[in-house]
């Protein structure tokens, strides 16, 4: 699987590899209780949340502002991009991870929010109910 270097999939990729060297156990496309599809949604043992904004290029950022409702749904959040993306335009308050489809690393932390406990346990539902879905779709497609 080759993908262009500022493909999504492979910002996803290399993120999600490491996000789980983190700790984490990723899912992209995870569907939000508020209907919303994260990129890419990471969870710990100790029931953190991480998720990762996927940006493939500067306009892709600039006619998105739908990013910032994600932040009631995570404990840290980061935006996800490659190597040639312009990182100035993107709010310094948040985290940052550059990512090829091979590998990541944060250039800058995530400031850490505290998630609503009623929701983190209402998602942590969800997150085990669609891992348990892909898995099956793995290993019985088509059931």
């Amino acid at each position: 699987m080759d993908e262009k270097p500022n493909s999504a999939a492979g910002i996803v990729r290399g993120t999600a590899r490491l996000i789980s060297d983190l700790g984490f156990r990723p899912l992209s496309e995870f569907k939000l209780i508020s209907k919303r599809r994260a990129d890419l949604m990471g969870l710990s043992k100790s029931g953190t949340f991480l998720m990762a904004e996927v940006k493939s290029c500067a306009a892709d950022f600039k006619s998105d502002s739908k990013w910032t409702s994600y932040l009631d749904y995570c404990d840290l959040f980061y935006f996800a991009v490659d190597e040639g993306f312009p990182t100035h335009i993107l709010p310094p308050e948040h985290g940052l991870i550059v990512a090829t489809p091979y590998e990541a690393e944060i250039v800058r932390p995530a400031r850490p929010f505290k998630m609503n406990g009623t929701r983190r346990k209402a998602q942590t539902l969800r997150f085990a109910l669609a891992a348990a879905h892909r898995l099956q779709e793995i290993t019985d497609p088509g059931f």
